[in-house]
């Protein structure tokens, strides 16, 4: 497969996972807001920064519903809203128009500028639910369409890959912005905090009903923690992503006949992953384990690029 092609579909599905991840969280930010004492904490500062934005208001600044649906939903000039990121997967879709089948294609294009007739203001707040649900079902068509109709082949491993890759760096970003949330109040583990942000960062990840099965409704932090870290049959958690990872680029590896630096990085993320229990990463501190996850899969997109010519 030509570099050029590889390299397109990896974004491709890395934008189309964060356009949902975005989506997901404004969800998120709409609930926090309707919990008492919502304006001191700032709960819209909490989406900016978990989607990498913060860099787009003042420091201090009291962000609003609308303000950050402008910058995370509509604004094309942000890498990280809604509008840019479904415009830059249809661009790198079209550039391998050839690698997609028929209806990855209508998926990817149907609709794809309904963002652009949404008015600011008064109307971007009514039609926010609507467009959100919107984003959802879009990337969900898309993923049923590539999983029913692409063939198993490298274009299958390099879309795939990015997508996890781009759900590990956004479940890291969730709990590294949630850390005082998920943190006890006291020197015991499952004490004290709101359960209703706890189980808001579960609906960010729709692991609402699968969280209750494990857990039986017991929000303790450190379940929760445990439950978007380590189990290891949930497909959104850190775990389940590096092990799509791994097999994807265990696949590319054997196809190609070399192995790379990702190849290292990925085994080596996934075996401190399953090595790991959540008692011994509360003891060495979640903030402290995250970030270095953060760094750990911010090198591992930078070795895929270089390994393969992006």
């Amino acid at each position: 497969m030509l570099s050029r092609t590889a390299e397109n579909l990896y974004w491709m599905a890395r934008y189309i996972e964060r356009a949902e991840s975005v989506a997901r969280l404004m969800e998120m930010g709409q609930r926090m807001t309707l919990l008492p004492g919502a304006g001191e904490r700032d709960e819209w500062r909490s989406v900016v920064n978990t989607c990498g934005a913060s860099a787009l208001f003042e420091k201090g600044e009291t962000i609003s519903e609308v303000a950050a649906a402008r910058a995370l939903v509509l604004d094309p000039d942000n890498a990280s809203s809604i509008r840019a990121c479904l415009t830059r997967a249809r661009n790198n879709g079209k550039a391998v128009r050839t690698a997609l089948t028929r209806e990855m294609w209508e998926a990817l294009n149907d609709g794809w500028r309904r963002l652009e007739t949404v008015e600011d203001g008064a109307g971007l707040r009514r039609e926010l639910p609507e467009l959100l649900d919107w984003t959802k079902r879009r990337a969900n068509l898309f993923r049923g369409a590539a999983e029913t109709s692409m063939l198993r082949n490298d274009g299958w491993d390099f879309m795939r890959l990015g997508g996890f890759v781009e759900r590990a760096d956004m479940i890291l970003r969730l709990l590294d912005v949630k850390y005082w949330v998920l943190l006890p109040e006291t020197d015991v583990v499952g004490g004290g905090r709101d359960h209703h942000q706890w189980t808001a960062v579960l609906h960010a990840t729709s692991a609402m009903r699968a969280f209750h099965h494990v857990y039986r409704g017991d929000y303790a932090p450190w379940k929760i923690a445990d439950f978007l870290l380590l189990n290891r049959a949930f497909p959104r958690s850190l775990t389940y992503c590096y092990r799509q990872i791994g097999s994807h680029l265990d696949h590319i590896g054997r196809r190609y006949g070399q192995r790379h630096a990702c190849h290292g990085t990925a085994m080596e993320m996934l075996a401190r992953l399953e090595d790991a229990g959540m008692g011994e990463i509360f003891q060495q501190g979640l903030h402290d384990f995250v970030q270095e996850g953060l760094q750990a899969n911010a090198r591992l997109s930078g070795e895929i690029s270089r390994a393969y010519h992006f």
